[in-house]
């Protein structure tokens, strides 16, 4: 049962590595900071980040926080964006405890929009609701009904809301773990409600958290394989000439090494100055086999694509090695 991949311990301190955590001078290091699940956006030339887990001090399953950065060396919380106690459609499946995980955000003509999975997956359905605010650090306010309700096999997490930019239409990525089924929708103008669904085959290697992004009108679709607190947690992609397929499976391009355990649910970016990075989570050097214990990380590398336009194996950094913003 994958149900409790995503649960963070409640009200753990988040270690944040930079000048605002450590008081000193700001230096680039991987791991950025512990958190799962980042959803990586830049904003006016800044990169925030969008983890599993609140913000200032505590990670809560119970509410989402934003961080962000200039440099890549300090980081700013940006406070709470949504608490579970403000939608009000939470208890509506009749479980006793609910909670929240892999947020994903989305803008358009003016507005946010954030993306949530909503839990337990057993023995209710998950599922993926909607918020949304004028400002990226929000607060949201979720729009009162479930986007999507998992269920027959189908669990609803681990959303993704890209918008094509040659097209114009909006497109929401969401499921995985134990059902290993991706299911692909087109939104409306509005990004909260729902126009069809757009039948897509499985990639090949897929479980969970999946990502969108496009480069010189090639889509790339990335996602997690394996299972999240093991080895074989890993980010493998495929290609297709239109954000819903045909996909041509790629391979792998995160995997763990001897340091770095389980990387996965990434999000791409392209800097201001045009180089894209991979922003992901990942277990340092953990104690013991698998399942490992204790808290993931999230790190940020470079990534490197080759002149047909696949992506190299990412190589993931410690410390100062980690990519900087100008």
């Amino acid at each position: 049962m994958m149900m409790m991949r995503h649960l963070p311990v409640r009200h753990v301190t988040i270690a944040l590595v930079g000048a605002l955590a450590l008081g000193g001078a700001a230096v680039a290091r991987n791991p950025q900071f512990q958190g799962a699940d980042p959803h990586a956006t830049f904003i006016d030339g800044e990169l925030w980040v969008f983890p599993t887990g609140g913000p200032g001090g505590s990670w809560a399953a119970d509410r989402f926080g934003a961080f962000s950065s200039r440099d890549l060396k300090a980081w700013r919380s940006r406070g709470e964006v949504l608490r579970i106690d403000t939608i009000k459609w939470i208890k509506d499946d009749g479980a006793r405890e609910h909670f929240l995980w892999a947020p994903g955000v989305a803008t358009r003509d003016g507005k946010w929009f954030l993306y949530y999975s909503v839990g337990p997956q057993n023995p209710t359905p998950s599922r993926i609701g909607v918020a949304v605010a004028d400002r990226p650090q929000g607060p949201y306010t979720d729009i009162g009904r479930p986007l999507v309700t998992g269920g027959n096999g189908f669990e609803a997490i681990d959303p993704m809301a890209f918008i094509d930019p040659k097209s114009g239409k909006a497109y929401l990525y969401a499921g995985g773990s134990a059902g290993a089924k991706l299911r692909v929708w087109e939104l409306n103008r509005d990004m909260t409600s729902i126009a069809r669904e757009v039948p897509v085959d499985n990639p090949p290697q897929f479980t969970e958290g999946a990502f969108m992004h496009e480069r010189n009108g090639t889509y790339y679709l990335s996602y997690s394989h394996g299972r999240f607190n093991g080895p074989d947690y890993s980010v493998h992609y495929a290609t297709a000439p239109s954000p819903t397929g045909p996909w041509r499976y790629r391979g792998a391009i995160l995997t763990s090494d001897r340091r770095h355990k389980g990387p996965g649910h990434h999000s791409f970016v392209v800097t201001p100055k045009g180089e894209t990075l991979i922003v992901y989570h990942r277990w340092e050097n953990p104690a013991g086999p698998a399942p490992f214990k204790g808290e993931r990380q999230v790190a940020i590398d470079r990534v490197r694509y080759a002149a047909d336009g696949t992506i190299r194996p990412v190589v993931m950094t410690d410390g100062d090695k980690a990519p900087t913003l100008p």
